[in-house]
């Protein structure tokens, strides 16, 4: 591990959540695997959904050596039936579902004119129908007859457009709208609904994208937004956490974004490389990606 700490350290005060469950998508691995470790720590019962048994099974066991509270479920959000039974065992299971990650998601690097029309309705299906499906059935099964929720959809920085992801460009996109409608729709019901949109996070994503391709794109990364560095996990945890905490009590249908200030970088007025906005790591189990190893060791 690169931290050494024994436990997740969150800035949020403990049992933050206690007693309440929490449902992340594609909480096995990257950034949901760490959003799903600091919700555990702060006294969630987390809930784990993917489609990796493996990955699964793994980060659950980590959760639960680390005295948090987990349970999980292998699931393509994707199947509208397999949703909406999934979370009425949720619900039978834990009573209730206080709130929901919709971090589930994913894409691949391709110009425009070379994206076929099954790989782009893949990229919407997962990255909007899926958050989508799985909103619904929360709300319909739990939080509207609770009165009370908070959904936290997970986006991407697709402000000025994706070139070279334009299917994905278009899925963010498209979840972003969709928080401010369920955000107006479900408010009576006493449900907030608020996204965060990541920038270049020092995730595990990275490994899944070809090494060459990714490698190339590290230093434009890190010259290409204020800080000067790519994001963590934790940092965008962390938006997520406050989201879901009765501190965002009247935050609904917005959208943070965690991207070192990207869509403001401007070649206009370039910021000079610096070290100064200083990284936060609360997730103690954090590897850094093989990909970007690979690439600093280069340097």
């Amino acid at each position: 591990m690169d931290n050494a700490a024994t436990n997740y350290n969150s800035i949020f005060k403990q049992d933050l959540f206690k007693g309440q469950t929490i449902i992340v998508t594609g909480g096995g691995s990257g950034i949901g695997r760490c959003i799903a470790s600091e919700l555990a720590s702060l006294g969630a019962h987390t809930v784990l959904i993917g489609r990796s048994l493996e990955k699964l099974e793994t980060t659950s066991a980590e959760i639960v050596e680390d005295g948090g509270s987990v349970s999980f479920h292998r699931l393509d959000i994707r199947d509208e039936e397999a949703v909406r039974e999934t979370v009425a065992v949720i619900v039978k299971e834990q009573g209730q579902i206080h709130g929901l990650v919709n971090n589930a998601g994913g894409q691949y690097p391709s110009p425009a004119s070379m994206i076929k029309k099954r790989g782009f309705n893949a990229v919407v299906e997962t990255n909007v129908t899926g958050g989508f499906l799985m909103s619904r059935e929360v709300f319909l099964q739990s939080m509207s007859k609770k009165k009370q929720g908070a959904i936290v959809n997970i986006v991407a920085d697709m402000w000025r457009g994706m070139p070279g992801m334009a299917h994905s460009g278009v899925a963010r996109a498209g979840m972003q709208n969709l928080t401010k409608s369920l955000a107006v729709e479900w408010a009576s019901a006493g449900v907030r609904v608020n996204a965060v949109a990541p920038g270049w996070i020092a995730s595990s994503g990275f490994d899944a994208y070809d090494s060459s391709f990714i490698s190339s794109m590290f230093s434009l990364m890190t010259q290409n937004n204020l800080a000067r560095r790519l994001g963590t996990e934790a940092e965008v945890s962390a938006q997520v956490t406050f989201l879901l905490s009765p501190a965002a009590a009247f935050t609904t249908g917005q959208c943070i974004g965690v991207d070192g200030g990207a869509p403001l970088y401007t070649q206009l007025l370039p910021v000079p490389d610096h070290r100064n906005m200083k990284e936060f790591q609360g997730f103690h189990r954090y590897q850094k990606p093989k990909s970007l190893r690979t690439w600093e060791e280069s340097q």
